[in-house]
């Protein structure tokens, strides 16, 4: 699709927004139960793009995408007349005989990117928010995962009319093209590279947006977890869809008590879920592409393997990959791994992991596996992160009535559930005041005396 076309397409849509259509809650009742009949509708379909994209079972295809998206079209088709009312709030003693209340609007006309990695999943889960909220949408989603961005396409096509849903599909020239329009409000979920890319564009429009990015989400395990379920938990968040998760597990903080148990149980465990040789497992899928299997390679130092470690190069697939001894100079600590490699770094002090922390970048998740309430308590009340998990790893986002966000240089807003009704929503601020009585007091002339005494008492 053409810029030009782009332009043409998104005059449509604000016309259609503009006639008033998408606000009515009923109206976005309805739309959010067609997508939810597509979505059931196309489940063989949108598996079998997967498959073709990045290589997943359809198994793991339904328990990390469509399923998921299934459960936030049910929650927002439950909730969204509450979320859609006014709120009222307090009204000041000094706006006496009037009432005060918040009113939430759509931002009208949104824009869509999303990522290659779960590109049913997150395409269709802040969609389903938009709609809730009543803006009409342009999806754009990956280049690198076609298959499923032709089914959504398809599936989007005949759902909706283009003037209220539209995918664009296409590369560069395609996000240039639309990061170049005005849109009254932007969602991009991808590197933070891209984000700084996507935040100057809307920069220059003061288009307000959502970013959710990644960074190295560390896992820590001290000496009190249960370090055999730790492991079981860890090779599950880590490895799934090859490591290609943005709130995968990216290294782990391991006490040096319980490293050499916890390496051992994580083996058994890797082998447990995957079979001794991964690369033949069906179910295991792969690397998106050739660039990103090769970066991937670059970051493994053999002489730090303690388990698996093999590719694929003609299937673009990596074995689940364990390195010990690892250190902060290493290049696999160097940038968000977003791969099958898991490096284990060791500490023997708890606090100083935690001073250690504050120092570093804020990332999109953290892990803590322990059974040290004091732990806990530092972990979730001192450090600043997205969100994360305690004894587990990556289910928090699968939470519908969580927000889910990054915080610093992993993102910025949040959504699922209520906290996307609310991304997509402006809430207005309104003032309901009666006729009736006005008094004189905060007109000039201004008077001392008992206005004055009155005027002090209400402003304090």
């Amino acid at each position: 699709m053409t810029g030009q076309e782009i332009g043409e397409l998104l005059e449509k849509q604000r016309a259609f927004y503009k006639s008033g259509a998408t606000v009515p809650v009923a109206f976005r009742r309805e739309q959010l139960k067609k997508l939810y009949a597509a979505v059931k509708k196309y489940q063989k379909e949108i598996e079998d793009a997967l498959k073709a994209d990045l290589g997943k079972s359809p198994y793991e295809g339904f328990m990390c995408e469509s399923g998921l998206v299934l459960t936030e079209i049910s929650y927002m088709l439950r909730h969204v007349r509450k979320f859609a009312k006014r709120k009222r709030v307090h009204t000041p003693l000094a706006q006496f005989l009037s009432h005060s209340f918040r009113q939430p609007v759509p931002y009208g006309n949104v824009l869509i990117m999303s990522p290659w990695n779960y590109p049913f999943l997150l395409t269709l889960d802040p969609l389903t928010d938009a709609i809730a909220a009543g803006n009409t949408v342009i999806l754009k989603p990956s280049a690198y995962s076609p298959a499923t961005g032709r089914i959504v396409e398809k599936m989007i096509g005949e759902c909706f009319a283009p003037e209220y849903v539209a995918v664009v599909r296409g590369g560069r020239a395609e996000n240039q093209a639309l990061l170049d329009q005005k849109f009254d409000f932007v969602f991009f979920t991808g590197s933070q590279a891209v984000g700084r890319e996507v935040l100057r564009h809307t920069a220059e429009h003061l288009t307000p947006a959502v970013l959710e990015l990644g960074g190295k989400s560390p896992c820590i395990v001290d000496s009190s977890a249960s370090v055999r379920l730790a492991a079981r938990r860890i090779v599950f968040g880590k490895f799934l869809n090859c490591g290609q998760t943005c709130v995968a597990p990216d290294y782990v903080l391991c006490e040096r008590s319980v490293k050499d148990e916890f390496i051992k149980a994580l083996c058994a465990e890797i082998q447990r879920q995957y079979g001794d040789c991964p690369l033949e497992n069906k179910d295991y899928g792969r690397i998106i592409n050739e660039k990103h299997f090769n970066r991937l390679c670059g970051l493994i130092d053999e002489k730090k393997v303690v388990f698996g470690g093999k590719t694929n190069p003609a299937t673009c697939q990596i074995a689940p990959t364990v390195m010990d001894s690892v250190t902060e100079e290493d290049a696999v600590m160097g940038e968000e791994i977003f791969g099958p490699i898991l490096p284990i770094l060791t500490f023997s002090d708890f606090d100083a992991v935690v001073e250690e922390l504050k120092t570093r970048k804020k990332p999109l998740a953290l892990y803590l596996f322990s059974n040290d309430k004091k732990h806990i308590r530092r972990v979730t009340a001192e450090l600043s992160y997205g969100g994360g998990c305690i004894n587990d790893v990556v289910i928090h986002l699968a939470t519908s009535a969580m927000g889910f966000g990054g915080v610093g240089e992993s993102g910025m807003g949040a959504y699922h559930g209520k906290d996307g009704f609310e991304a997509f929503s402006h809430s207005k601020s309104i003032v309901d005041k009666k006729t009736w009585l006005d008094l004189p007091m905060r007109y000039q002339p201004y008077r001392s005396g008992f206005y004055e005494k009155l005027l002090h008492l209400f402003l304090r």
